[in-house]
């Protein structure tokens, strides 16, 4: 049987398991997400579900692969982002705390060496980035470690976009014969998967930020491996495309804010899925959709790496073309009421 298969199989059995054990700890210590008026759920939900994903996470890994120098500096980041989240979810950090904490978990990628080199260039090589390595890989976990945070707005929404932005940069390294990130993905896929079943619509419980802190942080991190361990300039460009779905709803959110002239950082109801949900759909069929526009970004990716250059730019320009047009119908760049986080 292949690694990655083990791999999957073990954080699916795992994350699926340990989850109700979680659920149960959570209502113990009181981690509790309450209803307000940015959220759509009506009633308490225990959160800090992410310990099931790290535990599913942390044991395939173990089970199925060698631990290198590398592979220990992702376990030990991952640690301390999930450490970040538990304290988050059991009282809510002050931002700049938080963001604090993140930017720790990131400098412990770069003491293992695992750091961004260098950029694609689409109608050249590579552009090396020398002493700015530090910081763009800093910048790059910390933005997609709360990209997907800033997603996880419904029911199943980041547990599934993660499922499947993991499978897509597993197939793309299986391609590529990346073994050691196949199996990290793996392992990765497995663990929201399986946590997943719980989560889905109506969920059980919620990831919190101990989950979707720690599944950004990983992907990203993953990302950065593979970008390593690669000499193709298309290694970045993947996971930007795979996980474009929660990367442009940030981004637009950064745009409305900023357009409405309100603080950047202040909560509203303008996310792809609070306009879906103000449009008529159910929780589940808005989250539904949304793995299918994810689904599509994941082939789109997985497309970029069998293409050349141009035709690539051609693809990544035309997906920000539909993006930018899809939001302004649906209202996702238009002012919406802000909400006051607490």
């Amino acid at each position: 049987m292949q690694t990655y298969i083990v791999a999957f199989t073990v954080a699916l059995a795992v994350a699926y398991f340990v989850t109700p054990r979680v659920k149960d700890l959570a209502i113990k210590v009181g981690a509790l997400d309450a209803p307000d008026a940015r959220k759509v759920h009506t009633r308490p939900i225990p959160r800090m579900g992410g310990l099931a994903i790290y535990a599913a996470f942390v044991l395939a890994v173990l089970a199925s692969m060698y631990v290198s120098r590398e592979v220990l500096g992702l376990l030990v980041g991952g640690t301390v982002i999930l450490i970040v989240g538990i304290i988050d979810d059991l009282k809510p950090l002050p931002a700049r705390v938080k963001l604090l904490g993140q930017i720790v978990a990131a400098s412990v990628l770069v003491m293992f060496d695992i750091r961004i080199e260098w950029l694609t260039n689409p109608f050249g090589d590579m552009l090396y980035v020398e002493y700015l390595s530090i910081p763009l890989t800093i910048l790059w976990v910390v933005g997609l470690t709360n990209t997907v945070n800033l997603i996880d707005g419904l029911d199943g929404l980041a547990a599934g976009v993660s499922t499947i932005a993991s499978v897509t940069i597993l197939l793309v390294a299986l391609q590529q014969n990346f073994w050691t990130v196949a199996v990290l993905t793996a392992a990765l896929a497995g663990s929201a998967l399986g946590f997943l079943q719980h989560n889905f619509n109506p969920a059980k419980i919620f990831m919190g930020d101990t989950g979707s802190m720690f599944l950004g942080y990983m992907l990203a991190a993953i990302s950065i491996l593979g970008a390593v361990k690669s000499a193709a300039t298309i290694a970045l460009i993947v996971p930007i495309v795979a996980l474009g779905l929660p990367i442009l709803d940030t981004a637009f959110a950064i745009i409305r804010r900023y357009m409405s002239g309100r603080p950047i950082f202040k909560p509203d109801k303008g996310h792809l899925h609070h306009r879906l949900l103000e449009m008529g759909l159910t929780q589940k069929q808005a989250v539904l959709l949304m793995y299918v526009i994810s689904g599509c970004l994941g082939l789109s990716a997985i497309a970029l790496t069998e293409v050349n250059k141009s035709l690539g730019a051609f693809i990544v320009i035309a997906l920000l073309g539909v993006a930018f047009i899809g939001a302004r119908k649906i209202g996702v760049l238009k002012a919406t009421k802000s909400i006051e986080s607490h």
